[in-house]
């Protein structure tokens, strides 16, 4: 009996002893949270001084300016100058309990574009990267005061004058075709055209085919290079056909004469020629090159 109830009393102690160390753990555990809970002095962070909010929102380059997208200005010296400027003003205001920060130097600010560029976003990192490289090669302008001049100097027309020296050009041509070789076949009148082209071609006559055509005409009768000219009869052409055909080799011709092409009938150096049913003395002084239709041409020894 006695045994019985010992182990009972032992048995109600343990339960007693086990409860009392579960509340103390609980009331050691619970006691910091509940004193951190009833304190009221908590630390917030301060609101930005109306001094450096202001300061802040300048654009980079002074307030009355419209700030560029980042990394779009340059590096000049007035940016970097106006950058450093604008931190020392950032800088001198007491944001913290210490007082006035350090002013910038350049192992400050070489730190914080350090710091900047660590994700790859710095702008000003790559500004002065930028600025370091040599300088791109600038584009000249392809046409300049004297490359102007020089070309209206060489005989530049506007092109309402070029158009009309190009119809009289063909125009003169044409009569030239028509008057000297009408009766001849397609190769005999562009063998004719051929010479014309090849003394306007040539630094001894005139530069141009109605120059050429009607060179010494205005002395006198006969005394031109081509009859025609200078014969004292009209020039109209009376043969409508034949007009409408010289017309079209002379446009083909005056085409390839414009652009420098070689007209190919004859020799390049074809500068004279004659009837076949005359001989005139100048005839025994050059050499012939070819003959095509009534015509016999010859070219400068």
């Amino acid at each position: 009996m006695t045994s019985r109830w010992g182990h009972k009393f032992s048995r109600a102690a343990f339960k007693v002893a086990a409860l009392a160390a579960t509340v103390l753990v609980v009331g050691v555990i619970a006691s910091p949270l509940m004193v951190h809970a009833n304190e009221t002095d908590l630390v917030l962070p301060l609101d930005i001084p109306a001094p450096i909010a202001q300061v802040r929102t300048q654009p980079a380059l002074g307030a009355t300016m419209v700030p560029l997208a980042p990394g779009q200005q340059k590096l000049t010296d007035a940016l970097l100058s106006n950058y450093v400027a604008r931190q020392q003003q950032l800088r001198a205001v007491d944001v913290t309990e210490g007082g006035v920060q350090p002013p910038l130097s350049t192992e400050m600010l070489m730190g914080y574009i350090a710091r900047g560029s660590l994700d790859g976003g710095n702008t000003a990192l790559s500004a002065i990267d930028s600025f370091m490289k040599p300088a791109a090669p600038t584009h000249q302008p392809t046409v300049t005061p004297d490359l102007l001049a020089a070309y209206v100097a060489s005989g530049y027309q506007p092109t309402a004058k070029r158009a009309e020296v190009a119809n009289a050009e063909r125009d003169c041509l044409a009569q030239a075709i028509y008057h000297e070789a009408r009766g001849e076949s397609a190769a005999g009148q562009l063998a004719v055209a051929n010479v014309i082209v090849n003394r306007a071609r040539s630094d001894k006559y005139p530069s141009s085919l109605c120059g050429v055509i009607y060179q010494g005409a205005n002395q006198g009768r006969y005394k031109c290079q081509f009859t025609f000219a200078c014969d004292g009869r009209g020039d109209a052409p009376g043969e409508r056909q034949a007009w409408a055909r010289s017309m079209a080799l002379a446009k083909d011709v005056y085409a390839e004469y414009a652009t420098g092409a070689e007209i190919g009938a004859i020799p390049d150096s074809a500068l004279f020629y004659h009837t076949t049913n005359v001989r005139p003395s100048w005839s025994y002084t050059y050499s012939r090159v070819a003959e095509v239709g009534a015509h016999i041409f010859y070219s400068p020894n």
